[in-house]
């Protein structure tokens, strides 16, 4: 990853206003910081969350809180737990996400 056109600066997250975003079952909710050629999000998922679609982008991603399962479109899931993380490269294993408790999540991309 190369981070291109971002100055040093720092984030109040409880400052940003959350955005809604639906999944097939519950809500994520993302509170989210872009610039340059970065997108840092923190996202929370409600109980039984599951996405709505396949995804394709890159990203590096942190489990903050709660159970994240993480699919991949070969049938392989990964059980995340909070200090576990994930990688992944821009259309190199396109994924879903879903937690049955809730998560919190810190994601790069």
């Amino acid at each position: 990853m190369q981070i291109q056109d971002v100055p040093f600066c720092t984030i109040e997250w409880d400052k940003i206003t959350p955005t809604e975003h639906s999944g097939i079952n519950g809500v994520a909710y993302w509170r989210t910081f872009e610039m340059g050629n970065i997108r840092v999000r923190m996202v929370e998922y409600t109980p039984g969350y599951l996405a709505d679609h396949w995804c394709n982008r890159g990203h590096v991603l942190l489990v903050l809180e709660g159970v994240l399962i993480t699919e991949l479109d070969d049938g392989r899931k990964f059980t995340l737990t909070p200090g576990t993380s994930y990688q992944v490269a821009d259309e190199a294993n396109p994924h879903r996400s879903y937690t049955e408790t809730g998560a919190k999540l810190f994601i790069v991309d």
